[in-house]
């Protein structure tokens, strides 16, 4: 899906599965059939999905994986970006830019995900380049670098951010949720800097059974505020970085539905 010229060289590829094994490497982040990677480094981007209509919300936009992550949360679902994205193959945005330029007309934009794309020292020159191609940029981050999401959002690099905030803020509930002990000040401070920066945003929690409950649910909604902005995510225990820790059990319909019905309840009701 990236190494693409004047022929379609993935297409070509899947179509002599002899050359695949040596070749591509497949990973799915996040669901079926997210991505495939082409044998070369160049730089950090790890995947690339061409169109995706759930990554931003409203829009159509494609997607670029960025490897590498702080964070070890036992329910991640692309772990091979967070503990081995040197073993990822890369790829070149120059070549995933020819395949998106006649995408431009219609394309919402392209989100930037990972891992941890605040990790990357190449992001900025990754986003003015896409700015410069004239597409709007959605950022996704866990928050643990404001100082760094401050600078894009002062440069004028993103237009939405997105930022998963594990749980409240509270420090032995957070750690259990990331895998690592949490700087609360740090994730505190970019939910500020989200909060006030005047651009779309949304914070996401994916919830989990033995980690999150009703209560979590209300305090997290406490902590933030505005629920037009919030969103929950049920966890699926498919292809998760900790199985053992995380569990294999995820709320039923039923159950998520009634976390819902929390996420949207008075802030003053009495749980």
């Amino acid at each position: 899906m990236g190494g693409v010229r004047a022929l379609n060289l993935l297409t070509l590829l899947l179509t002599l599965p002899s050359l695949t094994p040596p070749i591509l490497k497949p990973f799915f982040p996040r669901g079926p059939c997210r991505g495939f990677f082409i044998s070369r480094k160049m730089d950090n981007i790890k995947g690339f999905l061409e169109t995706s209509f759930i990554d931003w919300p409203g829009r159509s936009c494609a997607v670029l994986f960025l490897g590498g992550c702080n964070f070890r949360c036992p329910f991640c679902h692309n772990h091979p970006l967070v503990l081995g994205p040197e073993e990822l193959i890369s790829l070149d945005l120059e070549e995933i830019l020819v395949r998106l330029r006649p995408l431009r007309s219609w394309l919402g934009g392209v989100c930037i995900s990972g891992g941890e794309p605040t990790l990357s020292a190449e992001l900025p020159e990754m986003l003015r380049s896409l700015k410069e191609e004239g597409f709007h940029v959605k950022l996704d981050t866990n928050g643990s670098r404001p100082a760094v999401l401050a600078e894009l959002l002062a440069a004028g690099l993103v237009d939405m951010v997105a930022m998963d905030v594990k749980a409240p803020l509270e420090q032995a509930l957070y750690d259990k949720c990331c895998g690592v002990k949490a700087d609360l000040g740090r994730i505190g401070e970019s939910i500020e800097l989200i909060k006030g920066c005047g651009l779309p945003h949304q914070f996401r929690m994916t919830v989990v059974p033995g980690f999150h409950d009703r209560a979590t649910i209300h305090r997290w909604r406490l902590m933030l505020g505005d629920s037009g902005n919030l969103k929950l995510q049920n966890y699926s225990p498919l292809s998760v970085l900790a199985p053992a820790h995380a569990g294999e059990r995820r709320f039923s319909e039923e159950e998520f539905a009634d976390l819902l019905l929390a996420l949207n309840e008075s802030p003053d009701t009495d749980l």
